[in-house]
């Protein structure tokens, strides 16, 4: 079953894609566009984000993509970017947050937090916190989270989120993960009444782009996943579904997986580390205590 077989119309739609170079995210973004939907992608470059566009066009003949550049890490740069969203565009029916990293060494970004932890989760939580008004003024709107069930067995480390003491690239790849879904159910919890729905998911162990790292274990990890993962266009299934079924019109705070809803870890449902998590992203990212 490929996406482009099961996606209904999104004539009228305005879907932002975030990591939608590589992978996941332009699987998503092409059929997106496909489907008729108007497609904003996040690239690193512009060089990247033209090419992005020449490759849709030629795949599916949509001429409805547009790119912008950030770089994810930045916080600037996400400010920057959900200014040049609201500049562009007077609605916006689904945020995809998708852009992702997995390291081995750890890197701190140039707000000097680790550079996971800022990608994979304060990414999320910024851009989407940014973009809340206007996807409000949408209404009904989708915000669609891409986790991983690489959450289970983790927990967030307040004391050490960006691991100075023991880093450990996968534990941090865990964390984050988790983090996407409590934050996931915590931004449910907000937006109820709203018509803002805010879903999470995990696309499978996928062959991506995400295994960048050079050297030799970059080398191993992308191997390995040539061997065992699937491939990006059944990743981005459960993606494309959250973001076009009428099916989970009204659904909130959920994790899914193959299209379903899934089961989630025990650390996953603490409503009081979501509460806590959220607060800290907030200190994190800069910004004022505020009320979605």
């Amino acid at each position: 079953m490929t996406p482009q077989h099961t996606l209904p119309s999104m004539q009228g739609k305005t879907c932002l894609v975030t990591g939608a170079t590589t992978g996941i995210g332009f699987i998503t973004a092409r059929e997106l566009a496909r489907a008729g939907a108007r497609v904003l992608i996040v690239a690193r470059s512009p060089e990247k984000g033209a090419e992005t566009i020449r490759r849709i066009a030629e795949e599916t003949g949509a001429q409805t993509v547009e790119a912008l550049t950030a770089d994810l890490a930045s916080q600037a740069d996400i400010r920057a970017l959900a200014r040049e969203v609201k500049s562009r565009v007077d609605r916006l029916d689904v945020l995809i947050n998708n852009a992702g990293v997995i390291l081995l060494d750890r890197r701190e970004s140039v707000d000097g937090i680790e550079m996971t932890f800022a990608v994979n989760h304060l990414a999320y939580f910024l851009l989407t916190n940014l973009l809340l008004d206007l996807l409000k003024a949408s209404s009904p709107a989708r915000i669609i989270n891409v986790a991983s069930g690489a959450h289970r067995g983790a927990k967030i480390n307040f004391d050490d989120i960006g691991g100075r003491e023991h880093y450990s690239g996968w534990r941090a790849y865990q964390q984050s993960k988790l983090a996407n879904i409590l934050f996931t159910r915590e931004l449910a919890k907000a937006l109820t009444g709203t018509g803002v729905t805010a879903n999470s998911l995990h696309p499978g162990y996928v062959n991506t782009q995400i295994f960048r790292e050079e050297g030799l274990r970059g080398l191993i990890m992308r191997c390995a996943a040539g061997l065992f993962a699937i491939a990006p266009e059944r990743g981005a299934e459960t993606t494309l579904y959250l973001a076009s079924s009428p099916a989970v019109q009204g659904e909130s705070g959920e994790y899914y997986a193959r299209c379903k809803p899934a089961s989630i870890s025990k650390e996953a449902r603490n409503e009081a580390t979501a509460r806590r998590l959220w607060q800290f992203s907030e200190d994190l990212a800069g910004m004022k205590s505020q009320t979605v």
